[in-house]
């Protein structure tokens, strides 16, 4: 089988029952949705965080583009409102502030260590030696294990955050409950990029 991208992967973790701290109720999920509908509108200087600092916001902003950068198809993290999402979670669910505030805080203390500087502030070079040693649980060294628990979460809000917004959903190029006529099997060419046939 094909390698994925890392924005399919994503799109997989946010097409799967959202993350198990997540339990929303209906009315929850609307007004999640309706909050990032209405962020992805917002001009991102004019928003002002309810939870995070500045400096937090700025580091979310781009901690999310690195993992959800824009590609050909859509834009990134930030051009979806995933930031201001993720403010309106923090509010409505204070169980995550913490891990949330410890992790932002976390990665900045490793940065600083390694080149002096915050995670904003550090080479992207420094960034992403960072980011690679925490994206990866089964290879991450035993002492990096708050970095990996924070990066995962942040990971897996990201994508929900973003395959939740209006530019996810065109992403994924849902259709929503189209009557189907006459089903003729899998596309050829999506049985070719799994390395599946009906014949197997």
């Amino acid at each position: 089988m094909a390698r994925l991208t890392r924005r399919e992967s994503l799109k997989l973790l946010a097409l799967a029952p959202l993350a198990a701290g997540f339990t929303w109720s209906g009315s929850d999920a609307k007004k999640a949705r309706e909050r990032l509908d209405s962020a992805s509108s917002v001009a991102p200087e004019s928003f002002a965080p309810e939870f995070f600092t500045p400096h937090e916001f700025d580091t979310v902003r781009l901690l999310a583009d690195m993992i959800l950068p824009a590609d050909e198809r859509s834009g990134s993290a930030t051009d979806a409102g995933v930031p201001e999402f993720m403010d309106f979670m923090m509010i409505d669910r204070p169980v995550m502030q913490t891990p949330m505030r410890g992790g932002l805080a976390w990665i900045d203390y490793q940065c600083v260590e390694a080149g002096g500087t915050t995670f904003l502030e550090s080479s992207d070079e420094v960034r992403r030696a960072l980011l690679d040693q925490i994206a990866f649980p089964d290879t991450a060294p035993s002492e990096l294990t708050q970095g990996v628990a924070f990066f995962n979460s942040f990971r897996d809000l990201t994508a929900s955050g973003f395959w939740t917004s209006r530019m996810g959903v065109d992403d994924l190029q849902y259709m929503g409950n189209v009557f189907v006529p006459e089903w003729t099997g899998c596309p050829a060419e999506a049985l070719e990029r799994l390395g599946v046939s009906y014949d197997d």
